[in-house]
């Protein structure tokens, strides 16, 4: 079984988050969701594309310009094989409808979203 199977979304920093969505939906089509972003591919099988303002903190700390999610069918497995490497991953693990959510901090120093889908959901690409 792979750690990570496919890239669950991208989100980057911007001035204007909904100036940057609708300049995307104009341009490149990319549909209009109801929010500032898209949800791209075939059904159970999406990635999120999505801008964040530039003073989001959900990067974390610093001035991380992007952060890329990765889809795992193991969370916790990946985790733990992560820090027993000695590679930051932060505590706290978060849930929701949506699935679990994890976080490291990959070797530039950038935090980096691990995402467990929920089962209906699958994981792989």
């Amino acid at each position: 079984m792979s750690d990570v199977t496919r890239i669950g979304g991208v989100f980057f920093r911007t001035a204007d988050p909904g100036a940057t969505a609708a300049w995307y939906r104009t341009h490149l089509g990319l549909p209009d969701q109801g929010f500032d972003g898209a949800t791209l591919g075939s059904s159970g099988n999406e990635a999120v594309w999505a801008p964040f303002p530039r003073d989001t903190a959900y990067f974390g700390p610093g001035d991380q310009q992007f952060m890329v999610n990765l889809v795992t069918p193991d969370l916790d497995g990946l985790l733990a094989r992560l820090r027993a490497a000695g590679v930051e991953v932060l505590d706290h693990v978060e849930e929701s409808d949506y699935g679990r959510f994890g976080w490291m901090v990959d070797c530039d120093g950038n935090r980096v979203e691990l995402w467990q889908p929920p089962a209906q959901y699958p994981t792989d690409g």
